[in-house]
């Protein structure tokens, strides 16, 4: 039986991660930051040697992006530094596995095309530059690593893009006067990624743990869109007739700049693990399905099921 240590185990990813190591019989340890805090190199140590884990997950992150321009020292603390700590305790204590997520912000989004596992990071805002700092730290202390960059994550448990849309239709549903058609979301269409299902990526991240090949992976579900693409295909599947209007960036001032084309490509995980993550449409459906927030279709005039 596999032990693991998860840091950040009760957040988004970290609660379907420990679900599908659950899943599979391992032995999970996920502690929340009162029992240890990974700015704090003691109490990563002791929990490293207490555990005696096989691999250790770091799922932990600062993940304001926003918040992150005033507090980019807070943040480096946790993107950065906890990382640096994790990957010091792994390696005192036998050159331990060590997965950590990072993000497609890493990238300023000019490339043009998919952003490949070696193509050079550069960041446009605080919170990609503290990733960024946890990135080379891994690369720096570790051999046995598994550095996996995601992006647009939405999966149970709240707290994302989705969740904050559909609610924010329900509210503008509930306030539309009788009789009149409710306000219109106001959605940015010019920034590119790859909405990815946590259960999904939780899958992976086990999965590329059993190969033992160890490196650097892009891990999305497949296909590429807008913010006003994912939207508008959530209150479809959630049956919530709401409108959605494609806005620019620059209607939406924001204290972070966003890479406009921040699209992560997989080479080499299908290579790896012998298959790709579906499609973010189909994985959005289930998502809904298992929500119970997927409103079933109705059939056209003419139409078989």
């Amino acid at each position: 039986m596999k032990r693991v240590l998860v840091a950040g185990g009760r957040g988004l990813l970290g609660q379907s991660l420990t679900g599908e190591l659950l899943r599979r019989g391992w032995e999970v340890w996920a502690p929340g930051r009162e029992e240890m805090d990974i700015t704090r190199l003691g109490e990563v140590r002791r929990m490293v040697k207490q555990t005696r884990p096989h691999v250790v997950f770091n799922v932990a992150a600062f993940t304001d992006v926003d918040g992150a321009e005033e507090r980019e020292e807070e943040a480096l603390l946790v993107n950065g530094l906890g990382v640096r700590h994790l990957a010091l305790a792994c390696l005192e204590e036998g050159e331990i596995p060590l997965v950590h997520l990072s993000t497609d912000y890493v990238f300023d989004g000019e490339k043009g095309s998919l952003y490949g596992i070696y193509d050079l990071p550069r960041p446009l805002n605080a919170y990609g530059r503290t990733k960024l700092w946890g990135e080379k730290a891994l690369q720096a202390l570790s051999r046995h690593y598994y550095l996996v960059r995601t992006s647009w994550l939405f999966g149970p448990g709240g707290g994302h893009f989705v969740g904050r849309i559909l609610e924010a239709a329900r509210q503008n549903l509930a306030a539309a006067p009788p009789g009149k058609p409710p306000a219109p979301l106001r959605v940015v269409d010019d920034q590119y990624g790859s909405p990815t299902y946590t259960r999904d990526l939780a899958r992976a991240l086990a999965d590329l743990v059993e190969t033992g090949c160890w490196g650097t992976y892009h891990v999305t579900n497949t296909g590429v869109t807008t913010w006003y693409g994912l939207a508008s295909r959530a209150l479809e599947l959630a049956g919530i007739p709401v409108p959605v209007l494609p806005v620019a960036s620059s209607e939406f001032p924001l204290p972070a700049q966003r890479p406009r084309c921040s699209a992560l490509d997989p080479f080499p995980l299908r290579e790896t693990l012998g298959y790709l993550l579906p499609p973010w449409t189909e994985a959005l459906e289930r998502y809904l399905k298992e929500e119970g927030q997927q409103t079933p279709a109705t059939p056209s005039p003419g139409r078989r099921l």
